[in-house]
C-alpha cells in the first residue's frame, strides 16, 4: 500500500486502520488486509520508548502503510520516526503539519473540528484523523477535502474509513497501561 493507493480509496471503499504496539498484532493486522497500521504514542512515555514500539510494529508489517504518532511535534522528531520505518507521521496542529510536510515527510493529521479539514489539507496533510467527529460533522469534513478522512466509531457512515485501537477492538481496556508498565495482562 502506498499513500497514493490509500488516497485513491476515497469514495471507492472504506479504509481500515488499526492502532497497535507490537509486531505480532501488526503482522495479524497486515495479514487481515488492514490498510493502515498506526503506532499510537499512548503506550510510551518518551521518544526512545516509542521508537522501540515503532521498530516492533514495522517488523510485523509488509503490506499496509505504517503511521507513527509524533509525541513531541517537530521536524527532527518526525525525521527520527521516518528513519525508524514510518511511512507517515501523525501530528496535530496546522503549523506542525506544514513544517513536517515541507520537510518531505507524509503527514497523517489529527483534527478536532470540521473547519480544520481544508486548511490542514492545504498545509500538506496526506490523510486526516477526525477525532470526536460525530455523525454530522464527519460528513462536512469528508466533503471539504480530497484526501481520506478517518475517524472512530461515532463518526457516522460518511467517513472514508475507521481507525480503531486493537485493545479496544479486542475489549482489553487495561492493555495500554499494562504495556506502559510492562505488567502482564490480567489473566496471564
Amino acid at each position: 500500500m502506498t499513500i497514493d493507493e490509500l488516497q485513491a480509496l476515497k469514495g471507492v471503499r472504506k479504509i481500515t486502520a488499526l492502532v497497535c504496539w507490537d509486531s505480532n498484532t501488526a503482522r495479524a493486522a497486515d495479514e487481515a488486509a488492514i490498510d493502515l497500521v498506526s503506532v499510537g504514542d499512548s503506550a510510551a512515555e518518551s521518544l526512545d520508548e516509542l521508537l522501540a514500539f515503532c521498530a516492533s510494529v514495522r517488523r510485523g508489517v509488509t503490506r499496509a502503510l505504517v503511521s507513527f504518532d509524533v509525541p513531541e511535534p517537530s521536524v527532527e522528531t518526525a525525521k527520527r520516526l521516518a528513519a525508524a520505518g514510518a511511512d507517515m507521521v501523525k501530528v496535530e496542529g496546522i503549523d506542525h503539519v506544514r513544517a513536517i510536510a515541507a520537510a518531505g515527510i507524509p503527514v497523517f493529521a489529527q483534527i478536532e473540528d470540521a473547519s480544520e479539514a481544508k486548511p490542514v489539507e492545504e498545509a500538506g496533510a496526506a490523510l486526516l484523523d477526525f477525532r470526536h467527529s460525530g455523525p454530522d460533522a464527519g460528513a462536512e469534513a469528508v466533503a471539504a477535502v480530497s484526501i481520506p478522512v478517518l475517524g472512530g466509531l461515532g463518526g457516522g457512515p460518511w467517513l472514508d474509513g475507521r481507525i480503531r485501537a486493537v485493545h479496544r477492538l479486542l475489549d482489553l481496556p487495561a492493555f495500554v497501561e499494562d504495556v506502559r508498565s510492562a505488567r502482564p495482562l490480567k489473566g496471564d
